[in-house]
Protein backbone atom coordinates (compact mmCIF):
# COMPACT_ATOMS: atom_id res chain seq x y z
CA UNK A 1 0.00 0.00 0.00
CA UNK A 2 1.34 3.44 -0.97
CA UNK A 3 1.50 5.94 1.87
CA UNK A 4 2.26 9.64 1.60
CA UNK A 5 4.95 11.13 3.84
CA UNK A 6 4.86 14.51 5.55
CA UNK A 7 7.56 16.02 7.73
CA UNK A 8 6.98 16.58 11.41
CA UNK A 9 8.44 19.65 13.14
CA UNK A 10 11.32 17.47 14.42
CA UNK A 11 12.10 16.37 10.90
CA UNK A 12 10.76 12.84 11.27
CA UNK A 13 8.40 11.90 8.44
CA UNK A 14 4.96 10.63 9.38
CA UNK A 15 3.15 8.22 7.10
CA UNK A 16 -0.24 9.44 6.02
CA UNK A 17 -2.78 6.72 5.26
CA UNK A 18 -4.24 6.53 1.80
CA UNK A 19 -7.95 6.30 1.18
CA UNK A 20 -7.66 2.50 1.06
CA UNK A 21 -6.77 2.33 4.73
CA UNK A 22 -9.33 4.92 5.80
CA UNK A 23 -12.23 2.47 5.36
CA UNK A 24 -10.73 0.12 7.94
CA UNK A 25 -10.19 2.97 10.36
CA UNK A 26 -13.77 4.17 9.96
CA UNK A 27 -15.13 0.67 10.63
CA UNK A 28 -13.03 0.23 13.79
CA UNK A 29 -13.92 3.70 15.08
CA UNK A 30 -17.62 3.07 14.43
CA UNK A 31 -17.60 -0.25 16.31
CA UNK A 32 -15.84 1.34 19.30
CA UNK A 33 -18.22 4.32 19.34
CA UNK A 34 -21.29 2.07 19.15
CA UNK A 35 -20.03 -0.13 22.00
CA UNK A 36 -19.42 2.84 24.29
CA UNK A 37 -22.73 4.51 23.39
CA UNK A 38 -24.73 1.31 23.94
CA UNK A 39 -23.26 0.76 27.39
CA UNK A 40 -24.24 4.19 28.66
CA UNK A 41 -27.55 4.47 26.79
CA UNK A 42 -28.91 1.17 28.10
CA UNK A 43 -27.25 1.50 31.54
CA UNK A 44 -25.80 -1.96 31.05
CA UNK A 45 -23.61 -1.87 34.15
CA UNK A 46 -26.34 -2.23 36.75
CA UNK A 47 -28.44 -4.32 34.35
CA UNK A 48 -25.70 -6.94 34.08
CA UNK A 49 -25.21 -6.85 37.84
CA UNK A 50 -28.93 -7.55 38.38
CA UNK A 51 -28.87 -10.35 35.81
CA UNK A 52 -25.89 -11.89 37.57
CA UNK A 53 -27.68 -11.86 40.93
CA UNK A 54 -30.83 -13.39 39.46
CA UNK A 55 -28.95 -16.25 37.80
CA UNK A 56 -26.26 -16.84 40.39
CA UNK A 57 -27.12 -20.49 41.07
CA UNK A 58 -27.15 -21.47 37.39
CA UNK A 59 -23.87 -19.66 36.76
CA UNK A 60 -22.15 -21.27 39.72
CA UNK A 61 -23.42 -24.71 38.68
CA UNK A 62 -22.13 -24.23 35.13
CA UNK A 63 -18.75 -23.03 36.40
CA UNK A 64 -18.37 -25.98 38.75
CA UNK A 65 -19.24 -28.46 35.99
CA UNK A 66 -17.21 -26.76 33.25
CA UNK A 67 -14.45 -24.91 35.06
CA UNK A 68 -11.89 -24.68 32.25
CA UNK A 69 -14.52 -23.71 29.67
CA UNK A 70 -16.01 -21.11 32.01
CA UNK A 71 -12.60 -19.56 32.70
CA UNK A 72 -11.77 -19.51 28.97
CA UNK A 73 -15.10 -17.89 28.07
CA UNK A 74 -14.60 -15.32 30.80
CA UNK A 75 -11.12 -14.32 29.61
CA UNK A 76 -12.18 -14.14 25.96
CA UNK A 77 -15.22 -12.04 26.87
CA UNK A 78 -13.00 -9.69 28.85
CA UNK A 79 -10.55 -9.37 25.95
CA UNK A 80 -13.30 -8.59 23.43
CA UNK A 81 -15.10 -6.12 25.70
CA UNK A 82 -11.91 -4.27 26.62
CA UNK A 83 -10.51 -4.39 23.10
CA UNK A 84 -13.68 -2.71 21.83
CA UNK A 85 -13.36 -0.12 24.63
CA UNK A 86 -16.60 -1.35 26.15
CA UNK A 87 -16.78 0.42 29.56
CA UNK A 88 -17.93 -2.65 31.48
CA UNK A 89 -14.70 -3.88 33.02
CA UNK A 90 -15.88 -3.31 36.59
CA UNK A 91 -18.96 -5.47 36.05
CA UNK A 92 -16.95 -8.24 34.43
CA UNK A 93 -14.48 -8.18 37.31
CA UNK A 94 -17.35 -8.54 39.80
CA UNK A 95 -18.59 -11.48 37.74
CA UNK A 96 -15.13 -13.02 37.83
CA UNK A 97 -14.89 -12.66 41.58
CA UNK A 98 -18.30 -14.24 42.02
CA UNK A 99 -17.52 -17.22 39.79
CA UNK A 100 -13.85 -17.90 40.49
CA UNK A 101 -12.97 -16.29 43.82
CA UNK A 102 -10.93 -13.18 44.52
CA UNK A 103 -7.43 -14.44 43.79
CA UNK A 104 -8.10 -16.53 40.67
CA UNK A 105 -10.45 -13.88 39.30
CA UNK A 106 -7.74 -11.23 39.73
CA UNK A 107 -5.38 -13.39 37.66
CA UNK A 108 -7.97 -14.05 34.93
CA UNK A 109 -8.98 -10.40 34.85
CA UNK A 110 -5.35 -9.37 34.54
CA UNK A 111 -4.89 -11.61 31.50
CA UNK A 112 -8.11 -10.48 29.84
CA UNK A 113 -7.86 -6.80 30.72
CA UNK A 114 -4.19 -6.44 29.79
CA UNK A 115 -4.69 -8.18 26.45
CA UNK A 116 -7.83 -6.22 25.63
CA UNK A 117 -6.31 -2.94 26.77
CA UNK A 118 -3.34 -3.56 24.48
CA UNK A 119 -5.67 -4.15 21.53
CA UNK A 120 -7.52 -0.90 22.32
CA UNK A 121 -4.16 0.89 22.66
CA UNK A 122 -3.01 -0.37 19.25
CA UNK A 123 -6.38 0.46 17.66
CA UNK A 124 -6.18 4.03 18.93
CA UNK A 125 -2.62 4.34 17.67
CA UNK A 126 -3.61 2.98 14.27
CA UNK A 127 -6.71 5.15 14.00
CA UNK A 128 -5.66 8.53 15.32
CA UNK A 129 -2.02 9.05 16.27
CA UNK A 130 -0.72 9.99 12.81
CA UNK A 131 -3.54 12.49 12.39
CA UNK A 132 -3.07 13.99 15.86
CA UNK A 133 0.68 14.41 15.37
CA UNK A 134 0.27 15.88 11.89
CA UNK A 135 -2.19 18.48 13.20
CA UNK A 136 -0.83 19.23 16.67
CA UNK A 137 2.71 17.84 16.64
CA UNK A 138 4.49 21.10 17.40
CA UNK A 139 2.28 21.70 20.44
CA UNK A 140 2.30 18.13 21.73
CA UNK A 141 6.01 17.49 21.20
CA UNK A 142 7.17 18.52 24.70
CA UNK A 143 4.27 16.64 26.32
CA UNK A 144 5.02 13.52 24.32
CA UNK A 145 8.68 13.71 25.28
CA UNK A 146 7.86 14.12 28.97
CA UNK A 147 5.47 11.18 28.99
CA UNK A 148 7.94 8.98 27.11
CA UNK A 149 10.72 9.65 29.64
CA UNK A 150 8.50 8.70 32.60
CA UNK A 151 6.09 6.36 30.84
CA UNK A 152 6.08 3.48 33.31
CA UNK A 153 5.54 5.57 36.46
CA UNK A 154 3.01 7.76 34.69
CA UNK A 155 0.94 4.79 33.49
CA UNK A 156 1.12 2.98 36.83
CA UNK A 157 -0.15 6.12 38.56
CA UNK A 158 -2.90 6.64 35.98
CA UNK A 159 -4.07 3.04 36.42
CA UNK A 160 -4.21 3.35 40.19
CA UNK A 161 -5.89 6.77 40.44
CA UNK A 162 -9.50 6.34 39.23
CA UNK A 163 -9.66 9.80 37.67
CA UNK A 164 -9.52 8.51 34.10
CA UNK A 165 -11.81 5.59 33.19
CA UNK A 166 -9.95 2.43 32.18
CA UNK A 167 -11.23 2.38 28.59
CA UNK A 168 -10.50 6.10 28.10
CA UNK A 169 -6.91 5.72 29.30
CA UNK A 170 -6.41 2.84 26.86
CA UNK A 171 -7.44 5.06 23.96
CA UNK A 172 -5.51 8.13 25.12
CA UNK A 173 -2.33 6.10 25.68
CA UNK A 174 -2.43 5.03 22.04
CA UNK A 175 -1.94 8.67 21.04
CA UNK A 176 1.36 8.87 22.92
CA UNK A 177 4.77 7.51 21.97
CA UNK A 178 4.84 5.05 24.86
CA UNK A 179 6.28 1.71 23.73
CA UNK A 180 3.98 -1.30 23.64
CA UNK A 181 6.19 -3.20 26.10
CA UNK A 182 6.10 -0.41 28.68
CA UNK A 183 2.35 -0.03 28.25
CA UNK A 184 1.70 -3.74 28.74
CA UNK A 185 3.94 -4.00 31.81
CA UNK A 186 2.49 -0.90 33.50
CA UNK A 187 -1.07 -1.97 32.75
CA UNK A 188 -0.59 -5.52 34.04
CA UNK A 189 0.91 -4.25 37.29
CA UNK A 190 -1.26 -1.18 37.77
CA UNK A 191 -4.64 -2.91 37.52
CA UNK A 192 -3.94 -5.54 40.17
CA UNK A 193 -5.22 -3.57 43.24
CA UNK A 194 -8.43 -2.43 41.57
CA UNK A 195 -9.10 -5.85 40.08
CA UNK A 196 -8.74 -7.49 43.47
CA UNK A 197 -11.12 -5.01 45.13
CA UNK A 198 -13.87 -5.60 42.55
CA UNK A 199 -13.25 -9.35 42.48
CA UNK A 200 -13.53 -9.48 46.26
CA UNK A 201 -16.77 -7.52 46.03
CA UNK A 202 -18.05 -10.17 43.65
CA UNK A 203 -17.83 -12.70 46.46
CA UNK A 204 -20.22 -10.50 48.46
CA UNK A 205 -22.66 -10.25 45.57
CA UNK A 206 -25.84 -10.46 47.63
CA UNK A 207 -24.98 -7.26 49.51
CA UNK A 208 -24.23 -5.18 46.39
CA UNK A 209 -27.00 -3.28 44.63
CA UNK A 210 -24.88 -0.96 42.49
CA UNK A 211 -21.29 -0.66 41.32
CA UNK A 212 -21.13 2.71 43.07
CA UNK A 213 -21.29 0.90 46.40
CA UNK A 214 -17.97 -0.80 45.66
CA UNK A 215 -16.07 2.41 44.91
CA UNK A 216 -16.44 3.89 48.40
CA UNK A 217 -14.53 7.05 49.39
CA UNK A 218 -12.09 4.96 51.43
CA UNK A 219 -11.33 2.66 48.50
CA UNK A 220 -10.89 5.58 46.10
CA UNK A 221 -8.67 7.34 48.63
CA UNK A 222 -6.45 4.26 48.89
CA UNK A 223 -6.10 4.10 45.11
CA UNK A 224 -5.23 7.78 44.94
CA UNK A 225 -2.54 7.32 47.58
CA UNK A 226 -1.05 4.38 45.65
CA UNK A 227 -1.13 6.44 42.45
CA UNK A 228 0.65 9.34 44.10
CA UNK A 229 3.32 7.00 45.43
CA UNK A 230 3.91 5.79 41.89
CA UNK A 231 4.71 9.39 40.92
CA UNK A 232 7.47 9.71 43.51
CA UNK A 233 10.25 8.65 41.09
CA UNK A 234 9.16 11.33 38.61
CA UNK A 235 9.05 14.05 41.27
CA UNK A 236 12.41 12.97 42.65
CA UNK A 237 14.03 13.01 39.22
CA UNK A 238 12.51 16.39 38.39
CA UNK A 239 13.11 18.35 41.59
CA UNK A 240 15.60 16.49 43.79
CA UNK A 241 18.10 14.49 41.80
CA UNK A 242 21.04 16.51 40.53
CA UNK A 243 23.04 15.63 37.43
CA UNK A 244 26.49 14.24 38.20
Amino acid sequence: MIREQIAMPNGVPVAQPTSGSNAGKIIIATVIACAISAFFYFDLGDYLLDALKENREKLLAFTDANFVSAATIFVITYIVATGLSFPGGAVLTVVGGFLFGSVLATLLVNIGATTGATLAFLSSRYLLRDWVESKFGKFLGPIQEGISKNAFSFLISARLIPAIPFFVLNLLSGLTRVSVGTYVAATALGIIPGSFVYAYAGRQLGAINSLKEIASPNVIGAFVLLGLLALVPIVYKRFVAKPA
